[in-house]
């Protein structure tokens, strides 16, 4: 007989082949034993289970909600859209972001930033002002989601996270003239080289030639960010409206 396997043709009978060894009574059940073949995948089931896991991670609301809770939650998100509109359409170079209230919340953290990186070397010591005053809102962002479950909440942390970026705009932009006003009063030219976060971090870069681009594009990112906010907590509430309690 020939072995199954390698073709070796034998020269008595036995139970293993004189060649190669496989046991052809082993062989031949395990080649006769039908074959189990994958089951498709399904990318609908897939696309679906994502599609619900994004919905309950975005536009969760509880099944009621107060009336007062929600009237106070529209008019804050009234305020901040007008106060968002005079963020985007005011230009970059009138510094409105820099001069309004709000730059004295993103300051500490700002500033916090330098202190919390600077273990890292000099460059992320300047870089860890912008970084510590964008972090803190995406830290606010994922608790909201995850730990509390208050999307409307996390919307807000993501139009401070979008307001950042306007806020560091005109400090990008003022790399190369260094006449913005910095904290104590100096300017980037009356100030030691690596005092200007941003002059520090593109000229290290090789990139201070493009901190106009750099800045409108900050600007832009901060925009975009602000307004897909406002309609993510715009439909949070329309949710929440719906879902209201008609009970005080």
């Amino acid at each position: 007989m020939k072995c199954p396997k390698c073709g070796f043709e034998q020269t008595s009978k036995g139970v293993e082949c004189q060649k190669c060894g496989i046991i052809f009574s082993k062989y031949l059940q395990l080649k006769d034993k039908p074959q189990k073949t994958p089951s498709p995948i399904d990318k609908t089931a897939i696309s679906t289970d994502l599609w619900q896991f994004v919905n309950d991670l975005l536009f969760y609301v509880k099944p009621e909600t107060n009336p007062l809770i929600l009237a106070g939650r529209c008019l804050f998100l009234v305020i901040i859209l007008v106060w968002s509109c005079k963020f985007i359409f005011t230009p970059m170079k009138s510094l409105y972001a820099m001069d309004s209230f709000w730059h004295l919340v993103n300051l500490p953290f700002h500033e916090a930033g330098h202190l919390i990186f600077r273990p890292f070397g000099r460059f992320m010591t300047s870089l860890g002002g912008s970084l510590g005053q964008l972090l803190m809102p995406l830290v606010c962002l994922i608790v909201f989601l995850i730990k509390t479950r208050d999307t409307f909440a996390a919307a807000f942390a993501l139009w401070w996270f979008g307001q950042n970026f306007l806020d560091l705009a005109p400090y990008i932009n003022d790399a190369r003239s260094l006449t913005l006003p910095l904290l104590g009063g100096n300017t980037g030219r009356t100030s030691p080289y690596g005092f200007h976060d941003w002059e520090f971090i593109l000229k290290e870069m090789g990139w201070i030639k493009h901190d106009h681009s750099l800045a409108h594009f900050a600007h832009t990112l901060g925009c975009v960010l602000m307004i897909f906010a406002l309609v993510w907590g715009g439909y949070i509430l329309y949710k929440q409206y719906r879902n209201r309690n008609t009970t005080v």
